[in-house]
């Protein structure tokens, strides 16, 4: 069946099994992933995808299911089987579809899809080799790899719901990686680059990808352990996304209504440093989170979380938002066999004026983080503790690497003493940030 018929087969099916409502979000794609190692293939992964999640309402009992078995009689059995579940599950007044009024009318066309490539498998691990062959050819002392990987995908999404409401879109990805292995005096050093996009033509050359993962591991070489102190702390623009991690979870709807929100209440308030400005914005051209409509079919937009270091908004589906009193900000997310929950598309913390080497030049002694690991992070009370990996910078400039060593403070606190914002923001990721500069953290060393 096409997937339009599928999903107006499934709903009415539904309705004649008892179903009051229902949504069905339905996906085809491929996807294809290559990896090298020193050269060699270490595997190839070539798949096909064919899947399909029903959520059905018996008032205000749900029950969700999934399924890869398109033919008729899965699909009927699928049908009767959801409904059962439905009526067997308690009710919750929260649950149900969006208003129809506010479901989306229009889909713009938001460029989420490079029709225009013909690469061969061959191509696409010819790639991962340049990748992996310009690291290795970077120095002498890197000798060694963990690989590289070149991976791409297209998928068709349609969601529908028995309201009227049908709606699909359809997106391409293409990203590659390495991660070289640098080694001196008997102590080795890994790290990593990448590039990701919508569009094969926007990675970044797989020479340039293989030459900066080559430079980031080698300056690791020769890393120490420093004292514990309290020192100003920069993080580059891949670390300072894993903090805009951390506040995205905390003004998703799921996280408020269940009180595990370092944000709960703070709606209004002031939550960062001023010129702190954050938005979410699903409808940028191309970027990796953008889509046209949410996961129940609510038409996506811009919206600023942070205006000025003011919290000015949540991100919300339709449930959270009843719990909370508030209207769905177009940021449902849905799985096959989950219920649709808030989630960011396109985070990102906008640029400041200072370059990232302004930065760091305003630092008398301090730490440059460019490796956290561990999850030391408490969502309800905001306290932060990781192990960081970086270059220690002294007078101003960079001087050693530093390891083993672990950085804490308390996020809500991190926010308001942002002092410098960088201007290098890449929108490399769904979530993205600029280098930035906290005026003081606790660092555990020796």
């Amino acid at each position: 069946m096409q997937l339009e018929d599928l999903a107006t087969t499934v709903l009415q099916l539904s309705q004649r099994y008892g179903a009051s409502a229902g949504d069905v979000l339905v996906a085809t794609g491929e996807s294809f992933s290559a990896g090298v190692r020193l050269g060699e293939i270490e595997k190839v992964q070539n798949a096909r995808e064919k899947r399909m999640g029903l959520r059905l309402f018996v008032g205000h009992s749900s029950a969700i299911t999934s399924t890869s078995n398109f033919t008729r009689e899965a699909v009927q059995a699928l049908v009767e089987e959801t409904v059962a579940l439905a009526k067997a599950t308690a009710a919750d007044e929260f649950s149900g579809l969006p208003a129809a009024e506010d479901l989306a009318r229009d889909f713009p066309d938001i460029d989420l899809a490079d029709t225009a490539t013909d690469l061969t498998p061959e191509d696409k691990i010819a790639l991962a080799r340049e990748a992996e062959a310009a690291a290795l050819s970077a120095d002498p002392r890197v000798s060694n790899s963990e690989g590289a990987e070149f991976s791409n995908g297209s998928r068709e999404m349609l969601y529908a719901n028995s309201l009227g409401f049908v709606g699909r879109y359809y997106t391409t990805s293409y990203s590659l990686s390495v991660v070289p292995v640098a080694s001196q005096n008997g102590a080795m050093q890994r790290d990593y680059w990448y590039s990701s996009h919508r569009k094969l033509h926007k990675l970044e050359p797989a020479a340039a990808i293989g030459k900066k993962a080559a430079e980031r591991t080698l300056r690791r070489l020769g890393a120490r352990r420093v004292k514990t102190q309290e020192v100003p702390v920069v993080f580059d623009p891949e670390m300072a996304a894993s903090l805009l991690r951390h506040l995205a979870g905390a003004v998703s709807g799921s996280a408020l209504y269940r009180k595990t929100s370092f944000l709960l209440g703070k709606l209004g308030e002031k939550i960062a440093a001023a010129g702190i400005w954050i938005d979410d914005d699903a409808r940028i051209p191309a970027a990796l989170g953008s889509k046209p409509f949410d996961g129940e079919g609510v038409p996506t937009r811009r919206t600023p979380v942070v205006a000025d270091g003011v919290l000015v908004s949540y991100l919300l589906d339709t449930y959270s938002a009843r719990k909370l009193g508030l209207h769905s900000t177009g940021n449902a997310s849905r799985s096959f066999a989950d219920v649709p929950s808030a989630s960011p598309t396109n985070f990102f913390l906008k640029p400041g004026t200072s370059s990232p080497e302004e930065i760091i030049r305003s630092v008398r002694s301090g730490l440059y983080v460019t490796e956290l690991s561990g999850f030391g992070v408490n969502p309800v009370t905001g306290d932060y503790s990781r192990g960081a990996v970086g270059l220690w910078i002294e007078n101003g400039e960079i001087a050693y690497p530093v390891e083993e060593i672990t950085i804490a403070g308390n996020l809500l606190e991190m926010f308001q003493n942002i002092e410098m914002i960088g201007n290098d923001l890449e929108l490399r990721a769904s979530i993205a940030a600029p280098t930035l500069k906290v005026v003081r953290m606790t660092i555990a060393g020796e």
